[in-house]
């Protein structure tokens, strides 16, 4: 069911503290850790911890929270001192979604080019 844990998701027994993770910020509703396989020199992810197989069902069930997620974001690219990055989510297995449970990727200190793929 939406917004419960899911016993077969890595990212809820990451939210839950069941497997390691590098966090670099949490809150009541969010999780940011650092992505083990890295893709720009600043590579975090930020999860709501309720949940939602994709960015798609979370902004639709859960809009507040998918803002508190955008607003975690942020805040990750403050820590990390970015003056540029991107944010991506990744909606199913064509964009290359391969963890199902919604989260951003917050990506910096490197150009970025475009388009992405």
């Amino acid at each position: 069911m939406a917004g419960e844990p899911q016993d077969d998701c890595l990212f809820c027994k990451i939210a839950e503290g069941h497997v390691p993770a590098t966090i670099v910020r949490e809150t009541d509703a969010t999780v940011a850790f650092r992505d083990i396989n890295p893709q720009a020199p600043t590579h975090v992810l930020v999860i709501p911890k309720a949940h939602y197989k994709d960015a798609a069902t979370l902004a639709t069930a859960a809009p507040a929270l998918a803002a508190d997620v955008l607003r975690e974001a942020q805040a990750v690219a403050d820590e990390e001192k970015l003056e540029s990055y991107r944010i991506v989510f990744n909606t199913g297995a064509g964009a290359g979604q391969t963890v199902w449970h919604a989260h951003a990727h917050v990506l910096g200190g490197r150009g970025m080019q475009w388009p992405p793929g």
